[in-house]
C-alpha cells in the first residue's frame, strides 16, 4: 500500500486554523457552483464534502489510500452519499463526459503530470462543464519565487509530493481551458498571488 500516512494524519489539524480563515470561504463560493455530477479531484480528506450541493452527486477519486478512508469517514459523519475512486488524476476510470464539475481544490500542485491531469479533466466533463479551481502558484517575484524554488524539494517531502512553485495558471491555459476573471490572493506574510481561483471552461 502507497501513501502518506503521517500526512494524512494530520492534515486537517495543521490545516485547521487556515479552513476557518481562508481556504472555507473559497470551498463554499466554488461548491455553490459544483451541479449535478460533480467529481472532487484528489479528495483528500473530503473537506469539500460538506461545502457541495445537497441536490449535487459527489464522486471523489483520491490514490492515497490513508486520506481516502479519511474522506469516508468524514462522508459518514455527514450522512453523505460519495462515490469514492482510488484514481489518480492522471488516470481516472470515468467515462468521457460523465461529469458536470470538476473541483480541483489544493491538488495541481501535487499530481505527478498536471498536463495529464487536466487532459483527463477535460475528457470527463460533459459539454459546458466547468473546472473550479482554487490552487497556490509561483510567485512571480523576483525573491519570493526563487525561495519557492528552492524549499520545492524538501517541502514536497513533508507535503506529499506538493510543489509550491508551480506555474498551474498557465498549465490550465495549455491544457485548452478558458479561464474567465481570475481571482489571486495573498495569505500569510509572502508577497503577491499565492493563491488563485476561478472557474474554467473547455476552450
Amino acid at each position: 500500500m502507497t501513501g502518506h500516512p503521517v500526512f494524512a494524519a494530520v492534515y486537517d489539524r495543521l490545516t485547521r486554523s487556515a479552513e476557518r480563515n481562508f481556504f472555507g470561504a473559497h470551498r463554499a463560493w466554488l461548491c455553490a457552483r459544483a451541479t449535478k455530477r460533480v467529481l472532487d479531484l484528489g479528495a483528500g480528506t473530503g473537506a469539500n464534502f460538506p461545502y457541495v450541493r445537497a441536490d449535487a452527486e459527489i464522486i471523489a477519486a483520491e490514490p492515497d489510500p490513508y486520506m481516502l478512508e479519511r474522506a469516508r469517514r468524514r462522508a459518514e459523519a455527514l450522512e453523505r452519499a460519495v462515490t469514492f475512486l482510488p484514481d489518480a488524476a492522471e488516470s481516472l476510470s470515468l467515462e468521457t463526459a460523465s461529469v458536470d464539475a470538476a473541483l480541483a481544490t489544493l491538488v495541481l500542485c501535487t499530481v505527478d503530470d498536471p498536463a495529464r491531469a487536466l487532459g483527463e479533466i477535460r475528457r470527463v466533463l460533459r459539454p459546458g462543464g466547468r473546472l473550479l479551481f482554487l490552487e497556490h502558484v509561483r510567485l512571480e517575484h523576483p525573491v519570493w519565487g526563487r525561495v519557492q524554488d528552492v524549499v520545492t524539494p524538501l517541502w514536497r517531502v513533508l507535503c506529499a509530493g506538493c510543489h509550491p512553485n508551480r506555474n498551474t495558471v498557465a498549465a490550465i491555459h495549455r491544457a485548452g481551458f478558458a479561464i474567465g476573471d481570475l481571482e489571486r490572493y495573498a495569505f500569510g506574510p509572502i508577497p503577491g498571488p499565492l493563491f488563485v481561483r476561478d472557474e474554467a471552461v473547455p476552450a
